[in-house]
């Protein structure tokens, strides 16, 4: 288990928690409450945490399954990355991507996902070519249908 600092500046919301044995996400909730409109409305929203990351570390901040089913509710920038050296209040840019519906966001709702995940620091090796062999294309060029 990877000991994490926390700071609760809203301390009547709950701490992230995991939903089931075994979740890798953290469940992260609404500090206030509000709307996000429909066909990309947009809304920025807090969550009450602020936490410190040890280096070699990073958050990603992912949508919830069920919201986006449901709603049509992600994560604008999905994944929202949290760096190390990020000390501030953790906050959820929320994006509707229903044509018609609005979503409202009420105190304490679950709204994201967080996962900490180790992570490389790159040390960049300068060569002339690249081993392995370039199957070309990218972008859906598979080769299937």
């Amino acid at each position: 288990m990877l000991p994490l600092p926390i700071v609760q500046l809203d301390p009547e919301l709950p701490l992230p928690s995991y939903a089931h044995v075994g979740d890798a996400g953290l469940d992260l909730r609404a500090r206030d409450s509000g709307v996000v409109h429909p066909a990309g409305g947009r809304l920025l929203m807090p969550t009450g945490i602020s936490i410190a990351i040890p280096l070699g570390f990073a958050g990603f901040v992912l949508p919830r399954s069920g919201n986006a089913l449901k709603h049509g509710l992600t994560v604008a920038n999905a994944p929202g990355l949290i760096d190390a050296a990020y000390r501030g209040e953790i906050k959820v840019v929320l994006l509707n991507t229903d044509p018609h519906e609005p979503f409202h966001v009420h105190r304490g709702d679950r709204i994201a996902q967080l996962v900490l995940q180790r992570v490389e620091e790159v040390g960049w090796q300068v060569v002339a070519s690249l081993d392995g062999h370039d199957r070309g294309g990218g972008f859906g060029h598979s080769g299937k249908a």
